[in-house]
């Protein structure tokens, strides 16, 4: 079983930084490819990062410059770095993953961004 804990979100103002975290229960957490993905009321939930178990990184293309995602395989967690927030960035962002074949989700962290 992959439980997926994320950390981190909060109100900011535009232009301001977040760090969101997800930690992951799983045995050998390396072998994992890891997302971040977002979701506002009435839209699809839409990627915004992603990184492979060997480290290479894709971003959406409205956050690419802004975003950075990175993970620490000893601590089991992958991380969300994100700057120069603006209002279009608000939404629950959950971290996923998925091992043979099965996707898993976290439980999702609000992300507001509002003066």
């Amino acid at each position: 079983q992959v439980q997926l804990v994320e950390s981190g979100g909060g109100l900011v103002q535009p232009g301001g930084s977040l760090r969101l975290s997800c930690a992951a229960s799983v045995t050998i957490f390396s072998l994992y490819d890891l997302g971040w993905y977002r979701q506002v009321p009435g839209k699809q939930r839409e990627l915004v990062a992603a990184i492979t178990r060997l480290g290479n990184t894709n971003y959406a293309d409205s956050v690419k410059g802004r975003f950075t995602i990175s993970r620490d395989n000893a601590k089991n967690t992958v991380y969300l770095q994100m700057n120069s927030l603006k209002p279009e960035d608000t939404a629950v962002y959950y971290c996923w993953t998925t091992f043979n074949g099965v996707g898993y989700w976290g439980q999702g962290t609000q992300v507001t961004v509002s003066s």
